[in-house]
């Protein structure tokens, strides 16, 4: 199944400072690996620091989905991150055959909101104002897209770890003073258990996430979020880490959090090892799982750490997988 139409959009300003953070993404719109789209000027869109905030409008059903770029940034050794049990030769020979430098890589921050038409649900809340540079710019991308963040009616945290967690409070109080709170029942479960003085990974749930216990509504795998957006269980990541799929009008789309980590190095290679998967074999369990449905059902989905906008398509190939970035499938 297939999604509406889509535009990226920023504003005047922003869009000359897309280099910055685009690695390659022009005034014009073009996403690093994708198509090339109208970039429509919007009075009063949000910069941060020369920084430009884009953001992608789509389509499915009768929702309006947003994927929003919280930031980018880049790190060294890519090895030590992702591909931790495979040869350096083996490692080397994927990369350059990708076109992909061997001693760094980017990686993408793109929190999602889905406008129901009754309800603005906001999966994952960014890095937060705290953020290093370049990141915790989440609620200046919403702005820019015609929101406030007022405006947010639920957020939904797909799991427990600070760049997904952060924004959810700062120095002014709850980021988004008006919503109600969804997560994994497991999820929550697993992270209060931890204590944070002993591993600091549990920091951002303790001082984020705890608090508002009360105000958290729990969900178990085959949950509603709302009408229409449900949780399945795609634990390996985190203990209870969920994605989300989401149905209107006979259109699909699955927001895929943090399944793969990277469009080659883990999405292409589910069992690569991933530095950031909790039970590093469940997690490849679970992407191979995630990733056969998606291939085989042809379902689009937004990956969070995908190269911005997010959105693409999986294909089956030899023993793994490869992502199609989408382009202008979805204007047709």
């Amino acid at each position: 199944m297939t999604m509406g139409s889509v535009k990226i959009e920023m504003s005047r300003r922003a869009a000359l400072g897309a280099l910055a953070l685009g690695g390659g993404m022009a005034a014009t719109g073009m996403s690093p690996l994708g198509g090339l789209r109208s970039a429509q000027a919007a009075e009063g869109a949000a910069e941060a620091g020369g920084v430009a905030l884009p953001f992608a409008r789509y389509q499915v059903g009768s929702f309006e989905v947003l994927t929003l770029l919280d930031g980018a940034a880049v790190f060294e050794e890519p090895q030590k991150t992702f591909a931790m049990n495979v040869p350096a030769e083996e490692f080397t020979e994927v990369t350059t055959a990708n076109f992909l430098p061997l001693d760094k890589f980017k990686n993408f921050f793109t929190p999602t909101v889905i406008n129901t038409g009754s309800e603005v649900i906001l999966f994952d809340t960014g890095n937060g104002e705290a953020a290093r540079p370049g990141r915790g710019n989440l609620v200046l991308a919403l702005e820019a897209a015609g929101y406030s963040a007022g405006d947010v009616t639920t957020v939904v945290l797909t799991h427990m770890h600070g760049d997904h967690v952060n924004g959810l409070s700062g120095e002014g109080g709850l980021t988004f003073p008006n919503a109600r709170y969804v997560t994994g029942a497991k999820e929550f479960d697993a992270w209060s258990a931890q204590d944070p003085e002993q591993n600091g990974g549990a920091k951002p749930f303790a001082t984020k996430v705890k608090p508002l216990a009360d105000k958290i509504t729990f969900l178990e795998d085959g949950g509603s979020v709302v009408s229409g957006i449900t949780a399945i269980a795609a634990f390996g990541h985190t203990p209870g880490h969920m994605v989300y799929m989401v149905e209107s009008d006979g259109q699909q789309l699955l927001l895929a959090a943090d399944t793969a980590n990277h469009y080659v190095w883990s999405l292409g290679y589910p069992d690569w090892e991933v530095r950031f998967d909790m039970d590093k074999a469940a997690a490849a369990a679970t992407r191979r799982k995630v990733l056969d449905m998606l291939a085989t059902d042809r379902i689009p989905f937004i990956g969070y750490h995908m190269p911005f906008p997010a959105v693409g398509f999986v294909e089956a190939r030899d023993s793994g997988f490869r992502y199609v970035p989408e382009t202008y499938q979805l204007d047709l």
